[in-house]
């Protein structure tokens, strides 16, 4: 019992539980579908207190950070990934899943997980923050500029985006008032986990198929992400080394520059290009999973080492 009670209570167990309820029960998931915009607005909103605005006292000091979490997350992540995307993905439902991807906000984890990696938390704070309120701006750009043939309007993304993550990042201040709190915070991790869980189910469950019956699209787009997460983070790490950068400024902005939000883009994708498109965020979920276990176990290697 206790074993069982581990197990769905932790993160990881209740992703890959996600992903294969997804494959085995995935006819139920479309019943699911219409309520994935607003679990993802409460899921956003207790995501959200994890970002603390007291590290934004000095607004000098944070306006760099800020600006260097956009511009890794969209600039140097996002542009790189649509254009081996539009290289390899062999239709252009995929390639607009990529756009997605690639105009989404970072995932919130990066934050808890600068402080257990030793990263510095406080810059990890500000590049989610700056990289957030940037997405307002960039997803609808990046959705118009690469996908406009689907003739989305760059009033309603907008919109969208704002519902997305100005609102529930004004609910998160509310969450994060003392009196209420104490009732949010036991549960915060949990609904954030199991909120996730559930546009990853959706995502799995309404692709399915493609998991039995496809496995060189499922390949291609696992090598795609694999190859930007794990490719363009060494390749990050080891340049800010060579410029002399901190070893936790480094940890920082290399998770800024390779973390995105996968159950954001789920729901951005199904809400804006159908089912189909959402599989590239369905693998993101898996692939952003090995890829902080693996950061995990390399600090771990190093504190044994030392």
């Amino acid at each position: 019992m206790l074993l069982l009670k581990r197990l769905f209570l932790n993160r990881n167990s209740i992703l890959v539980f996600a992903v294969i309820a997804g494959l085995i029960a995935g006819d139920t998931a479309s019943i699911l579908k219409n309520y994935t915009f607003l679990a993802l607005a409460i899921t956003m909103a207790f995501s959200m207190t994890g970002i603390s605005m007291k590290s934004l006292v000095n607004p000098g000091k944070m306006l760099v950070p800020m600006f260097v979490g956009a511009l890794l997350n969209y600039v140097v992540f996002g542009l790189l990934l649509i254009a081996l995307a539009w290289l390899l993905m062999p239709t252009k439902e995929l390639f607009y899943g990529f756009v997605v991807i690639a105009a989404a906000p970072p995932g919130v984890a990066i934050i808890p997980f600068a402080t257990i990696l030793k990263g510095d938390v406080e810059y990890a704070i500000a590049g989610v923050l700056g990289a957030f309120l940037a997405s307002v701006f960039v997803a609808p750009v990046f959705v118009n500029l690469f996908a406009n043939q689907q003739g989305v309007s760059s009033y309603s993304l907008f919109i969208m985006m704002v519902q997305l993550v100005v609102v529930p990042l004004i609910i998160s201040r509310f969450f994060l008032y003392k009196p209420l709190f104490r009732y949010v915070h036991p549960i915060r991790g949990k609904v954030v986990d199991w909120g996730f869980a559930v546009m990853i189910f959706v995502a799995v469950g309404m692709n399915r198929q493609v998991f039995f019956s496809s496995p060189k699209i499922l390949l291609i787009v696992s090598f795609v992400l694999l190859l930007m997460t794990f490719g363009i983070g060494y390749l990050y790490g080891t340049m800010a080394k060579s410029f002399h950068v901190a070893e936790s400024r480094v940890i920082t902005q290399t998770m800024l520059t390779t973390i995105k939000s996968s159950g954001f883009s789920v729901v951005t994708a199904l809400t804006l290009f159908g089912r189909e498109a959402a599989i590239p965020s369905a693998v993101l979920a898996v692939v952003v999973l090995i890829y902080l276990i693996y950061l995990s176990v390399k600090v771990d290697k190093v504190k044994i080492e030392l």
